[in-house]
Protein backbone atom coordinates (compact mmCIF):
# COMPACT_ATOMS: atom_id res chain seq x y z
CA UNK A 1 0.00 0.00 0.00
CA UNK A 2 1.20 3.55 -0.99
CA UNK A 3 2.31 5.99 1.97
CA UNK A 4 0.12 8.65 2.80
CA UNK A 5 3.15 10.93 2.19
CA UNK A 6 5.47 11.31 -0.80
CA UNK A 7 7.86 12.70 1.85
CA UNK A 8 7.57 12.95 5.74
CA UNK A 9 10.17 14.87 8.07
CA UNK A 10 9.58 14.50 12.09
CA UNK A 11 11.96 16.34 14.10
CA UNK A 12 14.63 15.95 12.12
CA UNK A 13 18.15 16.86 13.38
CA UNK A 14 21.64 16.87 11.92
CA UNK A 15 24.69 18.53 13.64
CA UNK A 16 28.64 18.80 13.05
CA UNK A 17 29.66 18.20 16.59
CA UNK A 18 28.57 21.11 18.50
CA UNK A 19 26.79 22.71 15.43
CA UNK A 20 23.39 22.04 13.90
CA UNK A 21 22.36 22.71 10.59
CA UNK A 22 18.64 21.21 10.80
CA UNK A 23 17.45 22.13 14.29
CA UNK A 24 14.08 20.10 14.71
CA UNK A 25 12.32 20.04 11.23
CA UNK A 26 8.65 18.77 10.41
CA UNK A 27 6.93 18.84 7.15
CA UNK A 28 4.96 16.78 4.69
CA UNK A 29 4.96 16.33 1.13
CA UNK A 30 1.91 15.28 -0.78
CA UNK A 31 1.74 12.77 -3.62
CA UNK A 32 1.70 14.88 -6.79
CA UNK A 33 2.97 18.11 -5.36
CA UNK A 34 5.50 20.43 -6.33
CA UNK A 35 6.94 21.58 -3.13
CA UNK A 36 9.14 24.38 -2.84
CA UNK A 37 12.29 24.58 -0.17
CA UNK A 38 13.41 28.20 0.02
CA UNK A 39 15.53 29.58 2.21
CA UNK A 40 18.72 31.46 2.57
CA UNK A 41 22.02 30.33 2.03
CA UNK A 42 23.27 28.36 4.71
CA UNK A 43 19.91 28.07 6.23
CA UNK A 44 19.76 24.08 5.69
CA UNK A 45 18.47 23.70 2.16
CA UNK A 46 20.70 21.40 0.61
CA UNK A 47 21.05 19.56 4.51
CA UNK A 48 18.01 18.24 4.08
CA UNK A 49 17.67 17.02 0.50
CA UNK A 50 20.96 15.22 0.65
CA UNK A 51 19.56 13.45 3.78
CA UNK A 52 16.12 12.69 1.60
CA UNK A 53 18.26 11.32 -1.35
CA UNK A 54 20.32 9.07 0.49
CA UNK A 55 23.47 11.02 0.53
CA UNK A 56 23.69 12.02 3.92
CA UNK A 57 22.30 10.54 7.10
CA UNK A 58 20.10 12.58 10.20
CA UNK A 59 21.56 12.95 13.55
CA UNK A 60 18.48 11.83 15.13
CA UNK A 61 14.55 12.50 13.99
CA UNK A 62 13.20 10.31 11.56
CA UNK A 63 12.14 10.94 7.83
CA UNK A 64 10.49 8.58 4.78
CA UNK A 65 10.56 9.06 1.18
CA UNK A 66 8.19 7.22 -0.57
CA UNK A 67 7.33 5.40 2.74
CA UNK A 68 10.82 4.05 3.06
CA UNK A 69 13.10 4.77 6.03
CA UNK A 70 16.01 7.55 4.62
CA UNK A 71 18.42 5.27 8.04
CA UNK A 72 17.60 1.96 6.80
CA UNK A 73 15.91 1.91 3.15
CA UNK A 74 18.99 3.47 0.58
CA UNK A 75 18.28 1.31 -1.97
CA UNK A 76 14.35 1.22 -2.12
CA UNK A 77 14.51 5.17 -1.68
CA UNK A 78 16.92 5.49 -4.90
CA UNK A 79 14.77 3.42 -6.93
CA UNK A 80 11.94 5.77 -6.16
CA UNK A 81 13.16 8.88 -6.62
CA UNK A 82 15.51 11.05 -9.29
CA UNK A 83 17.98 13.36 -8.24
CA UNK A 84 19.20 16.15 -9.94
CA UNK A 85 21.94 18.63 -8.20
CA UNK A 86 23.51 21.42 -8.81
CA UNK A 87 26.33 19.63 -9.81
CA UNK A 88 26.63 16.97 -12.17
CA UNK A 89 29.12 14.39 -12.66
CA UNK A 90 28.08 13.28 -16.13
CA UNK A 91 30.95 12.71 -18.48
CA UNK A 92 31.55 15.59 -21.19
CA UNK A 93 32.88 12.96 -23.87
CA UNK A 94 30.00 10.96 -23.77
CA UNK A 95 26.99 12.02 -26.24
CA UNK A 96 22.86 12.65 -24.58
CA UNK A 97 22.07 9.38 -26.08
CA UNK A 98 25.23 7.30 -24.55
CA UNK A 99 24.20 9.10 -21.27
CA UNK A 100 20.51 8.39 -21.25
CA UNK A 101 20.86 4.59 -22.78
CA UNK A 102 23.54 3.71 -19.85
CA UNK A 103 21.40 5.33 -17.09
CA UNK A 104 18.68 2.97 -18.32
CA UNK A 105 20.50 -0.05 -18.28
CA UNK A 106 21.97 0.77 -14.47
CA UNK A 107 18.44 1.22 -13.78
CA UNK A 108 17.80 -2.64 -14.89
CA UNK A 109 16.51 -1.94 -18.84
CA UNK A 110 17.12 -4.11 -21.05
CA UNK A 111 19.15 -2.50 -24.52
CA UNK A 112 15.83 -2.16 -26.56
CA UNK A 113 14.04 -0.67 -23.47
CA UNK A 114 16.83 1.75 -22.97
CA UNK A 115 17.14 2.65 -26.57
CA UNK A 116 13.42 3.38 -26.26
CA UNK A 117 13.36 5.21 -23.01
CA UNK A 118 16.57 7.69 -24.32
CA UNK A 119 14.11 8.36 -27.37
CA UNK A 120 11.41 9.33 -25.74
CA UNK A 121 13.38 11.83 -23.27
CA UNK A 122 15.49 13.13 -25.97
CA UNK A 123 12.50 14.31 -27.86
CA UNK A 124 10.16 15.29 -24.42
CA UNK A 125 13.18 17.96 -23.92
CA UNK A 126 14.18 18.88 -27.07
CA UNK A 127 17.51 17.22 -27.40
CA UNK A 128 17.16 14.91 -30.63
CA UNK A 129 19.25 17.26 -32.67
CA UNK A 130 21.66 17.03 -30.34
CA UNK A 131 21.52 12.83 -29.30
CA UNK A 132 24.81 12.29 -30.94
CA UNK A 133 26.56 15.20 -29.95
CA UNK A 134 29.17 15.00 -27.29
CA UNK A 135 27.88 16.78 -24.03
CA UNK A 136 30.81 19.16 -23.89
CA UNK A 137 29.39 20.96 -26.43
CA UNK A 138 26.11 21.45 -25.19
CA UNK A 139 25.10 24.73 -23.72
CA UNK A 140 23.76 25.29 -20.43
CA UNK A 141 19.97 25.15 -21.08
CA UNK A 142 21.00 21.66 -22.67
CA UNK A 143 22.72 20.15 -19.95
CA UNK A 144 20.23 21.70 -17.35
CA UNK A 145 17.62 19.76 -19.73
CA UNK A 146 19.86 16.46 -20.07
CA UNK A 147 20.14 16.47 -16.11
CA UNK A 148 16.72 16.97 -15.92
CA UNK A 149 16.46 13.58 -18.21
CA UNK A 150 18.67 11.49 -16.50
CA UNK A 151 16.98 11.82 -13.62
CA UNK A 152 13.62 11.21 -15.09
CA UNK A 153 15.08 7.78 -17.14
CA UNK A 154 13.43 5.21 -14.53
CA UNK A 155 9.82 7.19 -14.16
CA UNK A 156 10.48 7.86 -10.56
CA UNK A 157 7.81 8.52 -8.39
CA UNK A 158 9.28 11.63 -6.53
CA UNK A 159 12.07 13.96 -8.05
CA UNK A 160 14.23 15.93 -6.70
CA UNK A 161 15.74 19.21 -7.66
CA UNK A 162 18.37 21.51 -5.97
CA UNK A 163 18.23 24.84 -8.00
CA UNK A 164 17.95 23.27 -10.87
CA UNK A 165 17.61 26.86 -13.04
CA UNK A 166 20.54 28.39 -11.16
CA UNK A 167 22.92 30.55 -14.13
CA UNK A 168 20.26 30.31 -16.63
CA UNK A 169 19.14 33.42 -19.03
CA UNK A 170 15.68 34.61 -18.54
CA UNK A 171 14.19 32.29 -21.63
CA UNK A 172 16.13 28.35 -20.60
CA UNK A 173 14.50 29.41 -17.09
CA UNK A 174 11.14 29.78 -18.56
CA UNK A 175 11.90 27.20 -20.67
CA UNK A 176 12.62 24.50 -17.86
CA UNK A 177 9.54 25.56 -15.91
CA UNK A 178 6.79 24.94 -18.64
CA UNK A 179 8.80 21.24 -18.69
CA UNK A 180 8.26 21.02 -14.77
CA UNK A 181 5.00 21.92 -15.32
CA UNK A 182 4.25 19.64 -18.14
CA UNK A 183 5.98 16.39 -15.37
CA UNK A 184 3.87 17.20 -13.12
CA UNK A 185 0.85 17.54 -14.58
CA UNK A 186 1.18 14.66 -16.80
CA UNK A 187 2.92 12.13 -15.23
CA UNK A 188 1.70 13.10 -11.40
CA UNK A 189 5.45 12.73 -10.59
CA UNK A 190 5.96 14.39 -7.14
CA UNK A 191 8.52 17.30 -7.55
CA UNK A 192 10.79 18.48 -4.40
CA UNK A 193 12.26 21.91 -5.33
CA UNK A 194 14.91 23.89 -3.75
CA UNK A 195 15.69 27.37 -5.79
CA UNK A 196 17.18 30.67 -5.09
CA UNK A 197 14.46 32.14 -7.17
CA UNK A 198 11.18 33.31 -4.86
CA UNK A 199 9.51 34.10 -8.08
CA UNK A 200 10.19 30.59 -9.73
CA UNK A 201 8.87 29.08 -6.71
CA UNK A 202 5.68 31.63 -6.67
CA UNK A 203 5.24 30.38 -10.32
CA UNK A 204 5.57 26.67 -10.40
CA UNK A 205 4.38 25.41 -6.57
CA UNK A 206 1.84 24.35 -5.06
CA UNK A 207 3.15 24.49 -1.25
CA UNK A 208 6.12 26.54 -0.04
CA UNK A 209 8.31 25.65 3.17
CA UNK A 210 10.34 28.37 4.40
CA UNK A 211 13.54 27.66 6.41
CA UNK A 212 15.79 29.80 8.19
CA UNK A 213 19.22 28.74 10.69
CA UNK A 214 17.84 25.66 10.42
CA UNK A 215 14.33 25.93 11.40
CA UNK A 216 11.09 25.89 9.51
CA UNK A 217 9.60 29.32 9.96
CA UNK A 218 6.91 29.15 7.57
CA UNK A 219 5.06 26.66 5.44
CA UNK A 220 1.45 27.45 3.28
CA UNK A 221 0.25 27.83 -0.54
CA UNK A 222 2.30 30.99 -2.52
CA UNK A 223 -1.15 32.97 -1.80
CA UNK A 224 -1.04 32.17 1.45
CA UNK A 225 2.23 33.24 2.81
CA UNK A 226 1.95 36.24 0.78
CA UNK A 227 -1.25 37.17 2.85
CA UNK A 228 1.16 36.84 6.27
CA UNK A 229 2.31 40.58 5.03
CA UNK A 230 -1.70 42.00 5.40
CA UNK A 231 -0.42 44.87 3.39
CA UNK A 232 -0.05 45.74 -0.25
CA UNK A 233 2.49 47.23 -2.56
CA UNK A 234 2.65 51.20 -3.86
CA UNK A 235 5.18 51.74 -6.69
CA UNK A 236 4.65 55.56 -7.76
CA UNK A 237 7.01 56.42 -10.88
CA UNK A 238 7.20 59.91 -11.73
CA UNK A 239 7.73 61.49 -14.99
CA UNK A 240 10.37 62.53 -14.94
CA UNK A 241 13.42 61.05 -12.86
CA UNK A 242 14.45 64.16 -11.73
CA UNK A 243 11.52 64.59 -9.73
CA UNK A 244 12.40 61.49 -7.04
CA UNK A 245 14.00 63.28 -4.50
CA UNK A 246 10.84 65.65 -4.58
CA UNK A 247 8.77 62.48 -3.73
CA UNK A 248 10.47 61.00 -1.09
CA UNK A 249 10.45 63.93 0.77
CA UNK A 250 6.86 64.38 0.16
CA UNK A 251 6.00 61.06 1.04
CA UNK A 252 8.74 59.80 3.70
CA UNK A 253 7.23 61.57 6.46
CA UNK A 254 3.81 60.17 5.90
CA UNK A 255 4.69 56.51 4.98
CA UNK A 256 7.31 54.74 7.46
CA UNK A 257 8.04 51.92 5.18
CA UNK A 258 9.47 53.31 1.58
CA UNK A 259 11.85 52.46 -0.79
CA UNK A 260 13.42 53.64 -3.27
CA UNK A 261 14.29 51.33 -6.49
CA UNK A 262 15.69 51.50 -10.07
CA UNK A 263 13.22 55.40 -10.17
CA UNK A 264 10.41 53.97 -8.24
CA UNK A 265 9.18 55.09 -5.13
CA UNK A 266 8.03 51.87 -3.01
CA UNK A 267 5.66 52.10 -0.40
CA UNK A 268 4.30 49.23 1.72
CA UNK A 269 0.60 50.28 3.67
CA UNK A 270 -1.75 48.17 5.24
CA UNK A 271 -4.98 49.14 3.12
CA UNK A 272 -3.30 50.10 -0.85
CA UNK A 273 -6.80 50.99 -2.49
CA UNK A 274 -7.43 53.35 0.71
CA UNK A 275 -4.06 55.42 0.38
CA UNK A 276 -4.62 56.23 -3.21
CA UNK A 277 -6.26 58.93 -2.86
CA UNK A 278 -4.41 60.91 -0.24
CA UNK A 279 -1.44 59.92 -1.85
CA UNK A 280 -2.41 61.74 -5.26
CA UNK A 281 -3.86 64.99 -3.39
CA UNK A 282 -0.24 65.17 -2.11
CA UNK A 283 1.52 64.75 -5.50
CA UNK A 284 -1.04 66.97 -7.37
CA UNK A 285 -0.16 69.64 -4.65
CA UNK A 286 2.82 69.84 -6.03
CA UNK A 287 2.55 69.50 -9.20
CA UNK A 288 4.10 66.40 -9.89
CA UNK A 289 3.84 63.99 -12.90
CA UNK A 290 3.55 60.65 -13.09
CA UNK A 291 4.72 57.91 -15.47
CA UNK A 292 2.75 55.09 -13.65
CA UNK A 293 1.24 54.03 -10.45
CA UNK A 294 -0.01 51.11 -9.15
CA UNK A 295 -0.84 48.96 -6.31
CA UNK A 296 0.01 45.46 -5.52
CA UNK A 297 0.07 42.52 -3.21
CA UNK A 298 3.58 41.83 -1.40
CA UNK A 299 5.63 39.56 -3.69
CA UNK A 300 7.23 36.31 -2.50
CA UNK A 301 10.47 38.03 -1.79
CA UNK A 302 8.82 40.94 0.25
CA UNK A 303 7.19 37.23 2.53
CA UNK A 304 10.77 36.26 2.70
CA UNK A 305 12.53 39.08 3.69
CA UNK A 306 9.86 39.71 6.26
CA UNK A 307 9.98 36.25 7.74
CA UNK A 308 14.00 35.93 7.56
CA UNK A 309 15.23 39.22 8.49
CA UNK A 310 17.61 39.03 5.78
CA UNK A 311 17.95 42.66 3.82
CA UNK A 312 19.26 40.78 1.14
CA UNK A 313 18.07 38.73 -1.87
CA UNK A 314 19.22 35.13 -0.70
CA UNK A 315 20.79 34.41 -3.89
CA UNK A 316 23.61 36.98 -2.49
CA UNK A 317 24.51 35.85 0.51
CA UNK A 318 27.62 33.49 2.18
CA UNK A 319 27.64 29.56 1.86
CA UNK A 320 25.56 27.38 3.96
CA UNK A 321 27.29 26.93 7.20
CA UNK A 322 26.29 24.71 10.35
CA UNK A 323 24.30 26.94 12.95
CA UNK A 324 25.32 26.82 16.91
CA UNK A 325 23.30 24.73 18.83
CA UNK A 326 21.55 27.10 21.57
Amino acid sequence: MQSPWAVEVTDLKKSYGGAYALRGISMHVGWGQLFGFLGPNGAGKSTLIQILTTLMLPTSGSATVAGYDVNRDHTKIRFQIGVALQDTGVDPLLTGWELLTLQARLFGMNRQAARVRATELLAQFGLSEVANKRVRTYSGGMRRRLDLALALVHRPSILFLDEPTTGLDPMNRMSLWSLLREIGRESQTTIFLTTQYLEEADALCDQIAIINHGEIIAEDTPAGLKRIMKRDVIEVEPESPSAIAEVVSLLQPHYKDLTVDRGVVRLIVPHGANEIGSLMNRLQEKNIALASLKVTPPTLDDVFLELTGHGQHPSQEGKEKAVTSP
